[in-house]
């Protein structure tokens, strides 16, 4: 897997397939890993998956703000010479793609943005998020036992009943077990943003076609969160995976990566 080395960041990533870029970008103390179900899109284009600074292969950097890990998206989107591409967001990752939007805006053909909100935390006038104590509660379990509190967090994205055990052994196996636990002190600093980032103002400045997909079910980011989004954005359809928690391109692939398929599809058209 190749390493970019960018002027604040040296970044690991992978790529499969040839034409138009679509550029993967995972949440919070994850990894390029999570989308190994994914790579079934290969059809739709070059897939490119990648590792945030201090997350998975990528190096330790100096600051896990907002603004570094949009930073980092920017260059490697430069790097690489990425145009009319498709950036793929989940979670956190749709926290970096919102606040990299402006830079990126020019290089974007369109949006996928999965399980996201434009605000972790609750605030007057915007109930669909987590009390601010639940991310100070998180912090605190994470420093008195890292690896605890990661696993107890993973098991949290999914739902009872979502999929069978064949399922959650494939993911076990083939993404948790084949992936990369991130820096400790990068998931934690990185954590920050959850209790800071507010992106309500910039959504109607969001002018590409974007698909938002949320599961149903998820108890992370309720999907309430995106409908805020779609009631917000120029140009954002709403798909809700009934069923589902805060991971459904993990835990129903198929109908997934059909879903977005579908908009990629109608979308290229569009702009074509």
């Amino acid at each position: 897997m190749p390493l970019i080395e960018l002027s604040q960041a040296t970044l690991n990533y992978e790529e499969i397939g040839s034409g138009r870029p679509i550029v993967f970008v995972h949440g919070w103390a994850m990894s390029g890993r999570v989308w190994h179900f994914q790579r079934e899109l290969v059809d739709c284009g070059r897939l490119v998956f990648l590792d945030q600074r201090g997350h998975g292969h990528s190096a330790t950097a100096n600051g896990y703000a907002l603004e570094d890990f949009a930073g980092d998206l920017a260059g490697f989107f430069d790097a690489l010479q990425l145009t009319d591409a498709v950036l793929v967001g989940w979670s956190l990752g749709v926290q970096v793609a919102l606040q990299a939007f402006p830079k990126l805006r020019d290089r974007l053909s369109s949006m996928v943005l999965i399980g996201g909100t434009p605000r972790f935390t609750t605030d007057e006038g915007y109930p669909y998020g987590q009390a601010p104590n639940e991310v100070k509660g998180l912090g605190l379990r994470l420093r008195r036992d890292y690896a605890k509190t990661m696993g107890d967090f993973f098991k949290g994205m999914f739902v009872e009943g979502e999929m069978d055990n064949a399922r959650y052994q494939r993911i076990v196996h083939e993404i948790v077990m084949n992936g990369k636990s991130p820096d400790q002190g990068a998931a934690t600093e990185a954590l920050k943003i959850l209790s800071t980032a507010d992106l309500r103002m910039g959504l109607s400045e969001v002018d590409r076609p974007v698909l938002l997909v949320h599961g149903e079910q998820d108890a992370i980011c309720p999907a309430s969160a995106s409908t805020f989004m779609a009631q917000r954005m120029p140009h954002a359809p709403l798909e809700i995976m009934p069923g589902c928690g805060h991971a459904p391109f993990m835990t129903q692939p198929e109908r997934f990566n059909e879903i977005v398929r579908t908009f990629l599809r109608a979308s290229g058209e569009q702009g074509s």
